[in-house]
C-alpha cells in the first residue's frame, strides 16, 4: 500500500472514531464544538467554523467555531446572497476555493471580527433527509491546497454532523416541552375549576366577577409562557439571530427607563438613572440588550416594596460596560440566588407578589452570554436585589 493511500485509510480511520464521538452526547453546544474541531483536524486547516440555516427565516448564522473569539462570531447573522456559505446553503454543493479574495461571494465582514484572514476555504452542506441544516467550512490549509480528498472526508463528517445536532435538537426540544407541560398544568387546573364554578346558577355576581378576573389572569400569564417559552426555545437550540451594530449604551439606558417609566409611576415607585457621561459604544444587538434591560427593570417593579425605589446605574470598567438594576423589595434568599437563572424557576413566595413565568431571567443570560458578557444577582432580605451584568467593551 503506498503512502497516500496509507494516509487516506488513516484519515477515515479517524472519521470513524469522530462520528462515535458525536454520537454520545446530545448536548448541542459540545457536539458544535465537537464538529469543528474534527473538521480542522481532519482538513487540516487553521480554523473551522459551522453555519447554520434558519428555514422559516431564511437566514444564515454563525453558532461554532474554533476561532479565538467562538463567542463574538456566535448568532451572527450571514446573508444568504453574498457569502461563500449562503452559496453552499442555496445551492447544496460544496466547494472549494484556492483564493478567497479574487471571489466575489467571499463575506469579509467575518475576518474583521475575528482578526483572521482567510485565504483558501473548503465548505460542505449540512444535509439530513434532504433538509439543509447549515453549512461546515474549513479555512487555511496548513500546507498546500484543500482537495478533492479533503472535500470527501469533510462531506462525510458534515453527514454525520448534521444527523447528530438533529437528533440533539430534537432531544432538546423535547426535554424542554416535558418541562412546558409540566408548567401548563397549573394555570390549566385553575381555569378548569373556575369554569366549572361559573357554570353554578347560585354563584353570587361579586364571585363570578371575581373568577372572571382571575381567568383574565391566568390567561395572559399564559400568553406570557407561550411567548417566552418560544423566545428561549430558539436561544438555547441555537436558533437566535443576533444583528450587532455600534450601540450607545447611555442612549439605550435611557430609552428603557424612559419606556418602563409610566409603569413605575402607576405603582407608586421611583426610578433613578445614574449613568457615567461618554460611555464607550459597544458592538450588540440593541434589541436584544433592551430585552435583558426591560425584563430587570420589570421585575424591579414586580417585586419592590410599596413607595420603594429602582436604581439603574451604568460604569465603564477597563474592558467592560457594567450596567446594574437595584431595587427595594422583600431580597432573595441565598439559596434562591443559587437558582435563579434556571429556566421556570421562581423564588417561593413571588407567586404572591405578581405573576410570571420563570423564563425572563434564563432568557436574559442567554442574550448576555451570547454577547461574551455575564450576569449576576446580589441580594439581601429585606433590603433588595441587585441585578448587574457586563458587556464587552470591543
Amino acid at each position: 500500500m503506498n503512502s497516500s493511500h496509507a494516509h487516506l485509510l488513516e484519515r477515515y480511520q479517524r472519521l470513524i472514531e469522530i462520528s462515535q464521538d458525536l454520537t454520545s452526547t446530545l448536548d448541542l453546544d459540545v457536539l458544535l464544538r465537537r464538529i469543528v474541531r474534527a473538521a480542522a483536524d481532519l482538513s487540516d486547516a487553521e480554523q473551522a467554523s459551522i453555519l447554520l440555516y434558519d428555514q422559516v427565516k431564511q437566514e444564515l448564522y454563525f453558532e461554532a467555531t474554533t476561532s479565538a473569539d467562538q463567542q463574538g462570531l456566535q448568532g451572527l447573522s450571514v446573508p444568504l446572497e453574498g457569502s461563500i456559505a449562503g452559496w453552499i446553503v442555496t445551492n447544496c454543493q460544496p466547494l472549494i476555493i484556492a483564493d478567497t479574495t479574487k471571489d466575489s461571494r467571499h463575506f469579509d465582514y467575518i475576518g474583521k471580527v475575528t482578526h483572521t484572514k482567510t485565504f483558501s476555504l473548503l465548505g460542505v452542506p449540512l444535509i439530513n433527509k434532504d433538509k439543509v441544516v447549515g453549512a461546515l467550512e474549513a479555512i487555511n490549509k496548513s500546507s498546500g491546497e484543500f482537495d478533492l480528498e479533503d472535500q470527501e472526508i469533510l462531506a462525510s463528517l458534515g453527514a454525520q454532523a448534521a444527523l447528530a445536532i438533529e437528533n440533539a435538537r430534537l432531544f432538546q426540544q423535547s426535554d424542554f416541552i416535558a418541562e412546558l407541560v409540566h408548567e401548563l398544568r397549573t394555570p390549566l387546573a385553575s381555569l378548569n375549576t373556575a369554569t366549572h364554578l361559573l357554570m353554578r346558577p347560585d354563584l353570587p355576581e361579586s364571585q363570578r366577577t371575581h373568577i372572571t378576573e382571575m381567568i383574565r389572569g391566568e390567561i395572559f400569564r399564559l400568553s406570557d409562557l407561550a411567548s417566552s417559552f418560544l423566545d428561549l426555545a430558539r436561544l438555547e437550540s441555537g436558533r437566535a439571530q443576533y444583528h450587532k451594530t455600534s450601540v450607545e449604551p447611555a442612549k439605550l439606558i435611557t430609552d428603557c427607563a424612559d419606556l418602563m417609566r409610566p409603569r413605575v409611576a402607576e405603582n407608586g415607585l421611583t426610578l433613578n438613572l445614574d449613568v457615567a457621561e461618554s460611555l464607550p459604544i459597544i458592538q450588540a444587538d440593541e434589541d436584544k440588550i433592551m430585552q435583558v434591560m426591560i425584563n430587570l427593570i420589570s421585575n424591579a417593579i414586580k417585586y419592590n416594596q410599596p413607595g420603594g425605589s429602582i436604581s439603574v446605574t451604568a460604569r465603564a470598567e477597563p474592558q467592560a460596560l457594567v450596567i446594574s438594576v437595584s431595587d427595594t423589595g422583600q431580597g432573595i434568599s441565598p439559596e434562591g440566588l443559587a437558582s435563579l437563572f434556571q429556566r421556570f424557576y421562581r423564588v417561593p413566595g413571588a407567586e404572591k407578589l405578581a405573576t410570571g413565568t420563570g423564563l425572563g431571567l434564563s432568557i436574559c443570560k442567554r442574550i448576555v452570554e451570547a454577547h461574551q458578557g455575564m450576569i449576576e444577582a446580589q441580594s439581601e432580605l429585606g433590603k433588595g436585589t441587585t441585578f448587574r451584568f457586563r458587556l464587552p467593551i470591543v
